[in-house]
C-alpha cells in the first residue's frame, strides 16, 4: 500500500520552494532548446543495416547543462562521436545511490511534409495549446527535461542530498544500447542501488489522465524469415511454387499462434505477438516470373520473463512444420538479425521498493491520486539496468504510444511530472537546506 506523504495543501516550505519555479514556460523553453540539437544526425534507425546515429552535439549540450547546475560530468564513449553523459551529485553524506536515465538519440523523422503541426520541420518544436509538437518531444527530450529541471530546482534551493544522484544520459538507445547503456554497465562499471528512466508512460482515457510507473518491461526479438519456391511464368503458376503466397500464409499463421510463455508475475497481462515490418521478393525486370524466394523481417514483441530466442524460434518452427505437413512444397527458414536484436523481458520491481514508494508519494502529493503500476510493452534502457541487477523503473509524461509523425507531448503532464520528480528527489534523498 502507498504510504501517504501529504495532500497538496500540506506542502512543506521546502517543497513549495522547489516546485514554485516549475512553469510551462520554463519547461517549453528547455524542450525547444533540446529538440533541434544534433538533428537529424542523432536520428537512430532500429534497422541494423542503417547508419548509426551521431549524438555528440546533444551529449555536449546536456553535459554542459549539468555542469552549469554544479554536477561533476564526464563523457564516456564506446564509439567516437557518440559520447554518453555521466553526471554526479554527491555531497559526501551517506545514503542510497540512484541513477536518472534518459537517451540522447531519437527516431528518424520520416517525411518532413507530413509534419504539418511544426511548419513541416520535425525539429522546430511548436506549441499549439497545451501540446508541443516535434521529433523527440515525447521520445524523449520532453521527459529528460523533467529530470533536468527538477535537479535545477533543488540546486537553486541550496539543498544537500544524503546519497548520490547519477545522471546517465545515453546514446544508442533506439538500437538497444550496445554503445550506450550496455557500455556504461559492462565496460565503464556504472552501478547504483536504484534507477529511474524518464521515458513515456502517460495515459489518457477520455477526460482523465495520468502518468504510470512501469515496474517492468516486456522484451523483443527480431528475426528474418525466408520462404523458398520454384520459379514459374505468371501465366503458369501451377508449374512452380510461389514463395510469396507461402510467406503470406506463414505470417497469418504466426499472427494466430500462441507463443509459449508464463503470464507476468503481477502486472500485465502481455500477450507475445508478431509485427512484420518488411517483406521483399523478386527483382526489377523479372516481373513476369514468380520469385525464387521471399524474405520478411518480423518483430516478436511483448516477451515476458522466461522467453528466450530459442523458445521463440521453436514455437515458430512448429508452425512451419504444420504448414509443411499440409503442403510438402512449403519451405521456410528463420535466422536472427545481427546486433542487439533479442532483449529479454524484465521481472517486476517490488512496489514497496524505496524509489517506487517515494515516487508514488510525490505523485499523490501533486496529482491527488495513486499512480497506475504496470508492465510497459516497449524497449528502453530500463531493461538494461534491470538486467544488471539494479531495481529499475520508468516514469515520464510522454504518451505511451506516440505517433510516428507530428509527435507531441502534453505540457500539463510535463509540468506535473517535473514537480513530481522534484518532490521525489527531496523525499528519496532526505534532502535538507545546506
Amino acid at each position: 500500500m502507498l504510504e501517504t506523504l501529504s495532500t497538496p495543501s500540506e506542502l512543506t516550505a521546502l517543497q513549495q520552494e522547489v516546485i514554485a519555479g516549475i512553469t510551462q514556460e520554463k519547461c517549453v523553453q528547455l524542450i525547444q532548446s533540446l529538440v533541434p540539437t544534433g538533428q537529424p544526425g542523432c536520428g537512430n534507425s532500429i534497422d541494423p543495416e542503417a547508419p548509426m546515429a551521431h549524438e555528440e552535439d546533444i551529449s555536449k549540450q546536456v553535459g554542459q547543462h549539468l555542469q552549469s547546475l554544479g554536477l561533476d560530468v564526464e563523457w564516456v564513449a564506446a564509439i567516437a562521436g557518440r559520447p554518453n553523459v555521466v553526471g554526479r551529485w554527491n555531497d559526501g553524506l551517506p545514503g542510497p545511490s540512484l541513477i536518472f536515465n534518459d537517451h540522447l538519440d531519437t527516431y528518424p523523422s520520416c517525411d518532413p511534409k507530413e509534419w504539418h503541426m511544426s511548419g513541416h520541420n520535425p525539429y522546430n518544436a511548436t506549441l499549439h495549446g497545451k501540446y508541443l509538437y516535434g521529433r523527440g518531444t515525447s521520445d524523449t527530450r520532453g521527459n529528460m527535461t523533467c529530470q533536468l529541471i527538477a535537479i535545477e530546482m533543488l540546486r537553486q534551493a541550496g539543498v544537500k542530498i544524503n546519497g548520490e544522484l547519477i545522471c546517465a544520459y545515453t546514446v544508442d538507445e533506439e538500437r538497444h544500447g550496445r554503445a550506450g547503456a550496455l557500455h556504461l554497465l559492462n565496460e565503464y562499471g556504472l552501478t547504483a542501488d536504484y534507477e529511474i528512466t524518464a521515458e513515456p508512460t502517460s495515459w489518457t482515457e477520455e477526460n482523465e489522465w495520468g502518468i504510470g510507473i512501469a515496474l517492468a518491461h516486456s522484451g523483443l526479438c527480431l528475426v528474418d524469415i525466408e520462404t523458398t519456391g520454384v520459379r514459374s511464368h505468371i501465366w503458369r503458376p501451377d508449374e512452380g511454387v510461389n514463395p510469396v503466397l507461402h510467406m503470406a500464409q506463414l505470417i497469418e499463421a504466426l499472427r494466430q499462434t500462441t507463443f509459449t510463455h508464463e503470464p507476468p508475475q503481477i502486472y500485465g497481462p502481455t500477450q507475445p505477438s508478431i509485427c512484420p515490418v518488411k517483406i521483399e521478393a523478386g527483382q526489377i525486370g523479372e516481373g513476369q516470373f514468380t520469385p525464387p524466394a521471399c524474405k520478411a523481417r518480423v518483430w516478436v514483441i511483448g516477451l515476458v520473463p522466461g522467453m528466450t530466442y530459442e523458445s521463440i524460434v521453436q514455437d515458430m518452427e512448429k508452425v512451419i512444420v504444420e504448414l509443411q505437413a499440409a503442403d510438402p512444397s512449403f519451405q521456410a527458414t528463420i535466422t536472427q538479425v545481427e546486433g542487439e536484436t533479442f532483449v529479454p523481458a524484465s521481472i517486476e520491481v517490488a512496489d514497496d521498493a524505496a524509489h517506487v514508494q517515494a515516487l508514488s508519494r510525490a505523485y499523490q502529493t501533486i496529482l491527488g491520486k495513486e499512480p497506475v503500476l504496470y508492465r510497459k510493452n516497449a524497449y528502453c534502457d530500463t531493461l538494461r539496468f534491470s538486467h544488471s541487477g539494479i531495481p529499475s523503473i520508468t516514469f515520464g509524461p510522454g504518451e505511451d504510444g506516440w505517433p510516428p509523425v507530428n509527435e507531441f507531448i502534453d505540457m500539463d503532464k510535463v509540468v506535473a511530472a517535473t514537480k513530481i520528480y522534484a518532490l521525489f528527489l527531496l523525499d528519496f534523498f532526505k534532502a535538507e537546506k545546506g
